[in-house]
């Protein structure tokens, strides 16, 4: 994962700083390498970091490595888009989308 591209690779340890603790808009994607709908997204995530970088944090959270922030978000299905405003979970994607359903959501709340 490249954080010149502006994605940012999440973990346990630093999801309340990165997320939590940020201002404005995040995206986080909940996969796992072995997921197959995930491969299908994650692509669509790469491109949505690289167009808001700077205007919107981006980041991916392997749930398989990362099973505290996990469970404490419910995440049961994969890939699981969450996103967050001025630190607060405001809105759940569940399961393979186009870009364009991740992109009204982000114009949502923007």
């Amino acid at each position: 994962m490249s954080a010149e591209a502006g994605l940012i690779e999440l973990t346990d340890d630093n999801f309340e700083t990165e997320i939590e603790g940020a201002a404005g808009l995040a995206l986080v994607d909940f996969w796992a390498e072995w997921c197959g709908p995930c491969r299908m997204v994650s692509p669509i995530v790469e491109e949505l970091a690289e167009e808001y970088a700077g205007r919107m944090k981006v980041g991916k959270m392997d749930v398989d490595e990362n099973q505290r922030t996990t469970q404490r978000f419910q995440i049961r299905s994969i890939p699981s888009i969450l996103f967050f405003k001025d630190g607060a979970h405001v809105d759940t994607v569940v399961g393979a989308v186009p870009k364009a359903a991740l992109e009204r959501k982000i114009k949502e709340h923007v």
